[in-house]
């Protein structure tokens, strides 16, 4: 496919995803022309189908479709439309192909299931052009094409661009009120510090109100004499035992008088009796 056809269906496949709401993978409904033809000339129909719409595809038959691959007796072809997913539409006995996927197609003439459709069908297609956001795809004769977008469709794309711009113009009242007041804000929660980037919490014990008197007193270290220091110390303090002096002779006699007066004072009464 060249560069500027592609440019081209990738932006007519845009329009079709903004305007009517189209999504990858694109369901495509397939005839059983289309598949025949492509059969025939030996093209790859699916990778053909996917370069067009320019995205991943959902290739889809009808099961009225499918009866007339059978009715050709072909095998290989018949193989190759059961590579499809069946569409089920409903139609007991087969009806037209043309008829089953219009029917499918236009479901209260708008393009509900969203599918982008591959026919050699002159008058399918013709069909389908009035109805808003149907893509149509066919082989002409060995490259397959996509249709410009229908007046249907480009209709239908300016009624929702327009009313895009005008819906905030046309409203009046309580709907104009709402739509100028504004939204109210709502108030973030305070949010808690992560417990890991915050620093651990020291206790500081509080200061004691005691005096200095309730400080116990150091013991003062006293370091060990050494031999030569006793003459550069001084005299050391007599002993209790050598400071008491001994006693004198005249101290013994004295002690020893008082005693007899004493007992000559206790024997006087006996002697006047």
């Amino acid at each position: 496919m060249r560069l500027k056809r592609a440019k081209a269906y990738k932006k007519q496949m845009a329009v079709y995803v903004h305007s009517f709401k189209f999504k990858a993978p694109f369901q495509t409904l397939v005839d059983a022309d289309i598949v025949i033809h492509c059969y025939n000339i030996k093209y790859n129909i699916l990778k053909g189908l996917s370069s067009t719409v320019q995205g991943e595809i959902k290739p889809m038959i009808t099961q009225c479709c499918m009866e007339q691959l059978y009715k050709t007796n072909d095998e290989k072809l018949i193989a190759l439309g059961k590579k499809f997913e069946r569409r089920r539409c409903n139609h007991k006995p087969a009806i037209d192909a043309d008829r089953c996927i219009e029917s499918v197609t236009n479901i209260d003439g708008e393009n509900k299931h969203r599918y982008v459709v591959a026919t050699q069908s002159e008058r399918l297609r013709k069909q389908l052009r009035k109805i808003p956001g149907v893509p149509l795809i066919y082989m002409n004769p060995g490259v397959m094409v996509m249709e410009m977008i229908s007046k249907a469709s480009e209709t239908h794309r300016d009624q929702i661009e327009s009313a895009k711009l005008t819906t905030g113009l046309n409203r009046t009242g309580a709907d104009a009120d709402d739509a100028s007041a504004e939204p109210q804000r709502k108030r973030r929660k305070v949010k808690e510090p992560n417990p890991l980037s915050v620093k651990k919490k020291h206790t500081v014990k509080p200061p004691t109100n005691q005096g200095d008197d309730d400080k116990k007193p150091q013991r003062r270290k006293r370091g060990k004499r050494k031999p030569g220091d006793s003459a550069s110390q001084g005299p050391e303090p007599p002993a209790a035992a050598a400071t008491a002096s001994p006693t004198s002779p005249s101290d013994t006699a004295t002690t020893d008088s008082a005693a007899i007066a004493n007992a000559n004072e206790k024997s006087a009464p006996a002697d006047d009796a």
